[in-house]
């Protein structure tokens, strides 16, 4: 991305193994994320040309001296942060906050290949080389559907609970799959646009909101006998999103937020009286991992239905404008090497 809007695809040298902990994978898929958008749309500052994508899967072609727990020709599935999964934090399932946490937005995934620090501990290998179908699913797994996963884990749903979703876009779709998966009994979906209702519904959302604001959390509590929502994902991180998801949590529920925050701002004196439990931020994706790829490839869930749009590496500018003026919710870029 060189500047708001801009986005190009260029030939850059090969990654290497630059320390012992590495590994170079060869992309199968990646994708665009809908935080990508904050600064396509000039929301986060551009600072030159910047590799973009966190998000991937794809085959092992080479490993650092250290690395002994993937090993070449595996297919593996990566968070969006790289994480040593042994250090105290690691080991109490937070891994996107590790003493040595690495964002891989820093490397750029959209790409053909990658270089992975920290590969042993932020690597997946899957049980055996996917189906070609099976791949959206599995690059779900690298960010949304683990964010969503965390979300409903953290929003703490599960049997008997009403969920509410505040949020459409994949991370809120998929927050429904997970909600349905820990077996909630009703998933409320607030949502205004019918492809996206449509796909809710499929995920295992039982009703739609398709009012906002002050009107949105009114529609919640009178589904739920004035009482608002045992727990609820918050999958936007904007003020509005944010405190239309606390007001409509009942006393005592769970908000789980995944949005990545921009300007918001809690009310103390509202946060307050309002008991409820916040828990969030950036989802422990390595965490879900393992069961999340043994789901998927089990055909227990699937993720993959999320990408409504699948397009070559080189045509990512027009799935960052698809994206951008909604005519896709999630877009998958095949490289040319996949």
């Amino acid at each position: 991305m060189y500047a708001p809007g801009d986005i190009r695809v260029e030939r850059r040298e090969d990654p290497v193994i630059e320390n012992p902990t590495d590994a170079i994978i060869r992309v199968s898929a990646a994708c665009i994320c809908g935080s990508d958008l904050w600064p396509y749309r000039g929301i986060e500052p551009v600072n030159g040309p910047t590799p973009m994508g966190h998000e991937y899967v794809g085959v092992v072609e080479q490993v650092g001296d250290a690395v002994k727990d993937v090993r070449v020709g595996d297919f593996v599935v990566g968070s969006f942060f790289a994480s040593d999964n042994s250090c105290e934090i690691c080991q109490a399932g937070y891994q996107s906050r590790c003493i040595h946490a690495i964002g891989m937005g820093s490397f750029g995934t959209q790409a053909e290949r990658l270089r992975v620090p920290l590969a042993d501990g932020t690597l997946v290998a899957t049980p055996r080389q996917p189906k070609p179908e099976e791949i959206p699913g599995l690059l779900a797994a690298s960010d949304v559907l683990g964010t969503g996963w965390f979300a409903a884990v953290a929003a703490e749903a599960g049997p008997g609970k009403t969920v509410t979703v505040v949020g459409d876009g994949a991370v809120g779709l998929l927050g429904i799959l997970a909600a349905r998966h820990l077996g909630a009994e009703r998933i409320i979906a607030m949502s205004r646009h019918s492809d996206r209702q449509a796909l809710a519904r499929r995920f295992g959302a039982t009703d739609i909101v398709d009012q906002r604001g002050d009107a949105g959390v009114e529609r919640i509590k009178e589904l739920t006998g004035g009482l608002g929502a045992h727990s609820t994902i918050e999958a936007v991180g904007t003020q509005e999103s944010m405190m239309q998801a606390i007001r409509a949590t009942r006393p005592g529920g769970h908000v789980g937020y995944v949005g990545v925050s921009h300007d918001v701002e809690l009310p103390g004196l509202e946060l307050f009286f309002s008991g409820v439990h916040l828990h969030g931020g950036p989802a422990p994706v390595r965490r879900f991992l393992p069961e999340l790829i043994g789901l998927i490839m089990d055909g227990v869930i699937d993720p993959g239905a999320v990408f409504d749009l699948t397009l070559p590496l080189d045509d990512a500018a027009e799935g960052y404008k698809a994206m951008d003026e909604r005519r896709a919710t999630k877009v998958l870029l095949q490289t040319e090497t996949a």
